[in-house]
C-alpha cells in the first residue's frame, strides 16, 4: 500500500470560516496556509510533503509536520516558533510585533552549497529543499506565478511590436507561436499566460498527469496527438489570430530539436522544466516510468545524462534564436546545466529578468498575493473590486484582474495575485484590513508574495542576472530584506537557499502579513508593505539604475549615500 492510502493525515485541507483552531488569527493563518500548501489541489506529491518544483517541501517529515501543527495551535501572541529546514526547533518568547514564525530553509555554507552535499544532508534527515513558497507556506497554486508569467509575455509582445516585425504591431502575441516545455506547478502557468496575451503556445511535457491536470484547471486548452498534430493546431490558430494552448506528451530534449530540424514556424522560445535539479529533468532515451528508479540507482550518472540532454535542448533554443526567434531563459538554470555539459553557447540568450522585468523592479513592483482564510470565493471577488477601485488608472492591472476572474481556477483556499509597486502595496493591505474589520470580508486575509520580487533575491542566473554594477552574486540584499520585514512586524518571515534555480545559485527571502482587522495589524501592514518593496528601490538605486533613483526621489525613499 502506498503512503496516500496509509497516511491518516491525507488528504489535507485548510480549515475554512471564522472558527479558530489556534489562539489568534496570526497563528491560525500560518496553520491554514501550511495546510493549504499540502492540499491536493496545490501539492504535486502531498504524500511526500512535496508542493512543487520537484522536491520543494512544506515540512521536512511527517513527524515535523505534526509538530508544526501542534505548536501553531498553542503558540501565544508573544512567542515565535523557529523552523529549521521544515522542522520546528524552538519556541522563543518575543513580543507582539515579532513574527509568529521565523523560517530558514536549505541554507548551506558557501563551499558546501551544492547538490551533492545537500542530498547527503537530506538523506541524513538534517535538511529539506524549501523552493520559494513551498517551505514558506504561501503557495497559492499555479496562479501564484501566473501574473508574473503574463507580465513577462506581455513584455515579449511589446518587444516584438517595437521591433517592427510584420504582423506584430499591436502589442499582443496574436499571430505568434510560443514553444516551451514543463507543465508543473510553475511551468503550468505558461499556456494560460500566452493565451491571455492572445498568442498560441505549444507546451511539451513528459508527464501525462500534468497535462491532464492543466486541462482540468483550464490553464491548458487542448492536448495534441503528436508533435506534428501540435504544429498543425498551432499554425491554424496562429493564422486565425486565435489564442490557443496545446499540450503535447514527450521529451523536450527530443522534441525541441525536432521542431528546429523541421523548420517549425516558432516565434518565441523558453522553458520551465525542472532543470534546476538535474535529477528532475528527464534525459532523452529514458522512459518516464523508469525515471525514479534510474535517478535513485545512479544519481551521478543520471545527472550527467540529464545535463547532456539539457545541452541538446539549449542548443536547439540557441539555434532558434539564430533563425530570428525571441528566446529567453525563464529562471530554471537550464543554461548553466547545459554549460556544465560542455555547450559553450549556453548563455547566448538572456534571462527573463534583464530582458523584460528589471524596469518594473526599479519601481519596486513585484508579485503581491493574498488568500481568503474564509474559503469563500466571494471574499476574493470583493478584494478584486477593491484593487480596481484603488488603482483606476492602471489599465494592465484591470485587464489582468478581469481575465483572472474569468479564467483562473482557484486551488485550495481562494486567492489572487497582481503586481503592485512601492507606494501601492500598503494601500491594498490597509484596505483589506479595513474590509475585515467592517465585516465586508467574512474572515481575515493573508497577504504575501513570491520570493521572486524586486528586492528579496540574490540570484545571478535569474533576478539579479546582469546587474548594472556587476553585483549579481551579492546576497546581502536578501538577508537585509528578511531582517527589515522581521523588524517591521511581518507575521512570518523566511530565508531560503536555492529556490527555482538550484543549490549554490540563490539566496532569497519571503514575508507574509495577516490582515485580521485590528489596529495592530494595520500598523504592521503599513510598515511591512512599504518597506518590503522599498528594498527593491534601494537595491536598484545602489546598482546605478536611473529609473530607481527617480522613483526614490519622487516617493521619498531615503538613500544615505545621496544625502548631505
Amino acid at each position: 500500500m502506498n503512503e496516500r492510502s496509509t497516511n491518516p493525515r491525507l488528504p489535507i485541507h485548510a480549515a475554512r470560516g471564522t472558527e479558530l483552531t489556534a489562539k489568534s488569527w496570526q497563528t491560525e493563518a500560518a496553520l491554514r496556509m501550511l495546510m493549504n500548501n499540502l492540499d491536493p489541489e496545490n501539492a504535486e506529491r502531498p504524500e511526500d510533503l512535496v508542493v512543487y518544483g520537484g522536491t520543494g517541501r512544506a515540512a521536512r517529515s511527517w513527524e515535523a509536520y505534526d509538530a508544526l501543527v501542534r505548536t501553531l495551535r498553542t503558540l501565544e501572541d508573544d512567542e515565535t516558533m523557529l523552523v529549521q529546514s521544515g522542522k520546528p526547533v524552538g519556541v522563543m518568547r518575543t513580543h507582539e510585533w515579532a513574527p509568529r514564525v521565523l523560517i530558514a530553509n536549505s541554507n548551506l555554507v558557501g563551499d558546501w552549497a551544492n547538490w551533492e552535499e545537500f542530498r547527503r544532508l537530506e538523506d541524513l534527515g538534517l535538511t529539506m529543499y524549501g523552493q520559494m513558497t513551498a517551505g514558506s507556506w504561501i503557495y497559492i497554486g499555479t496562479q501564484g506565478i501566473l501574473q508574473g508569467t503574463y507580465e513577462t509575455f506581455a513584455a515579449v509582445a511589446d518587444k516584438l511590436a517595437a521591433s517592427g516585425r510584420p504582423g506584430h504591431g499591436d502589442g499582443t502575441l496574436a499571430g505568434t507561436i510560443t514553444l516551451t516545455a514543463g507543465l508543473g506547478g510553475m511551468g503550468g502557468a505558461q499556456p494560460l499566460a500566452v493565451t491571455m496575451n492572445d498568442g498560441v503556445a505549444i507546451c511539451i511535457e513528459c508527464d501525462q498527469s500534468r497535462i491532464t491536470r492543466r486541462i482540468e484547471h483550464r490553464f491548458l486548452d487542448v492536448q495534441a496527438d503528436s508533435l506534428e498534430h501540435a504544429v498543425e493546431l498551432a499554425v491554424e490558430a496562429r493564422d486565425a489570430r486565435r489564442p490557443l494552448s496545446i499540450g503535447v506528451l514527450g521529451n523536450a530534449a527530443e522534441m525541441v530539436p525536432a521542431l528546429l530540424e523541421s523548420d517549425a514556424p516558432i516565434d518565441v522560445v523558453t522553458d520551465q522544466t525542472s532543470a534546476h535539479d538535474p535529477l528532475f529533468y528527464l534525459p532523452a532515451g529514458t522512459a518516464f516510468e523508469d525515471w525514479e528508479r534510474e535517478r535513485n540507482e545512479d544519481p551521478v550518472g543520471f545527472t550527467k545524462r540529464a545535463q547532456q540532454s539539457m545541452a541538446t535542448h539549449v542548443r536547439a533554443m540557441v539555434e532558434f534564436q539564430d533563425k530570428g526567434a525571441e528566446v529567453f531563459d525563464y529562471g530554471n538554470s537550464i543554461r548553466d546545466e547545459a554549460r556544465k555539459a560542455g555547450y559553450d553557447r549556453a548563455f547566448e540568450f538572456p534571462g527573463f529578468v534583464p530582458a523584460y522585468i528589471r524596469p518594473l523592479f526599479c519601481e519596486g513592483k513585484g508579485p503581491f498575493r493574498w488568500a481568503a482564510l474564509s474559503g469563500d470565493p466571494a471574499d476574493i471577488a470583493a478584494t478584486d473590486k477593491a484593487i480596481l477601485e484603488l488603482f483606476p488608472e492602471n489599465e494592465r492591472l484591470r485587464k489582468w484582474i478581469t481575465m483572472a476572474q474569468e479564467r483562473v481556477h482557484f486551488q485550495g483556499l481562494p486567492a489572487r495575485i497582481c503586481w503592485l509597486g512601492y507606494g501601492e502595496r500598503q494601500l491594498a493591505g490597509l484596505k483589506f484590513n479595513e474590509m475585515v474589520k467592517s465585516g465586508e470580508l467574512k474572515a481575515p486575509v493573508v497577504i504575501g508574495r513570491d520570493h521572486l520580487d524586486c528586492g528579496s533575491v540574490a540570484s545571478p542566473y535569474r533576478e539579479t542576472e546582469a546587474m548594472l554594477d556587476g553585483s549579481d552574486a551579492i546576497a546581502d540584499w536578501a538577508l537585509l530584506n528578511a531582517l527589515v520585514n522581521t523588524s517591521s512586524g511581518a507575521s512570518w518571515v523566511s530565508i531560503h537557499h536555492g529556490g527555482g534555480v538550484g543549490m549554490g545559485r540563490s539566496i532569497h527571502a519571503g514575508q507574509v502579513c495577516v490582515a485580521d482587522g485590528t489596529a495592530l495589524a494595520a500598523e504592521k501592514i503599513e510598515r511591512v508593505l512599504t518597506n518590503d518593496p522599498g528594498m527593491g528601490v534601494i537595491r536598484h538605486v545602489d546598482a546605478g539604475y536611473d529609473l530607481a533613483g527617480e522613483v526614490a526621489t519622487e516617493r521619498g525613499v531615503r538613500i544615505p549615500m545621496t544625502e548631505g
